[in-house]
C-alpha cells in the first residue's frame, strides 16, 4: 500500500507542480491562440465538454504525479483538435450542427407561455419574467419572444427588435408542443 500524504510531501511535489503547471498553462495559452476565437466562443453544449475535459486534463497533470507533461500536452492538443474538427464540420454540414448543436427553443411567443418548450427545458415562469426583467422590459406585453439558446443564455426579443414581425425562421427552432 502507497504512503497516504496529509499535509505536506516534501518540496519536490510543490516544485513539480510549479514547473509543470506553468509549463502546461502555456501549452494551454499557445493551443488557444493556435486554435482561433472560437475556442473562447459562446459555448455549446459540446464546447462546454472540451473545457471541462481539458480543465479535468490540467488538474489532473498537476495533481497526479503519474501524468507526465509530454501525456498531458497530448491530451490538451487532441480536444483542442476535437473542437476544431467539430466546429469545421458545424460549419459545413446542417446534419452535424443539428447533431452537436441544440436548437433554440421558444418559451413564450407573442403573449402566451410555450408550456411544452418550457417542462422539456426545466424553466419557470419566474426565470422568465427575471430574464425580462433584466433585458430592460417592464412586463411580458412588452416581450415579442423568450428563446432559450443553444448556449444556455435566454434571449428576449421585443416587438420592436423584429421589424417584419417575425424573429427566427421556425426550421432552426425546437417546437413548443
Amino acid at each position: 500500500m502507497s504512503e497516504v500524504t496529509f499535509f505536506f510531501g516534501g518540496w519536490a511535489p510543490v516544485l513539480r507542480i510549479i514547473v509543470v503547471g506553468t509549463l502546461a498553462y502555456g501549452a494551454l495559452v499557445a493551443l488557444q491562440r493556435i486554435s482561433g476565437k472560437r475556442t473562447l466562443s459562446q459555448m455549446n453544449a459540446f464546447d462546454f465538454l472540451i473545457t471541462v475535459a481539458l480543465g479535468a486534463s490540467f488538474g489532473s497533470l498537476l495533481t497526479a504525479r503519474s501524468v507526465a507533461f509530454v501525456e498531458a500536452v497530448t491530451a490538451f492538443t487532441l480536444l483542442v483538435t476535437l473542437q476544431f474538427v467539430a466546429a469545421t464540420l458545424r460549419q459545413r454540414s446542417r446534419t452535424v450542427e443539428q447533431l452537436l448543436t441544440a436548437a433554440p427553443t421558444v418559451l413564450f411567443y407573442k403573449g402566451n407561455f410555450q408550456r411544452a418548450g418550457m417542462r422539456r427545458e426545466r424553466i419557470t415562469e419566474d426565470e422568465l419574467a427575471t430574464a425580462v426583467r433584466q433585458s430592460g422590459f417592464g412586463s411580458f406585453q412588452d416581450v415579442e419572444g423568450i428563446f432559450l439558446e443553444a448556449d444556455g443564455m435566454l434571449a428576449v426579443v421585443s416587438a420592436a427588435q423584429t421589424g417584419d414581425g417575425g424573429i427566427l425562421p421556425a426550421e432552426h427552432c425546437q417546437s413548443s408542443s
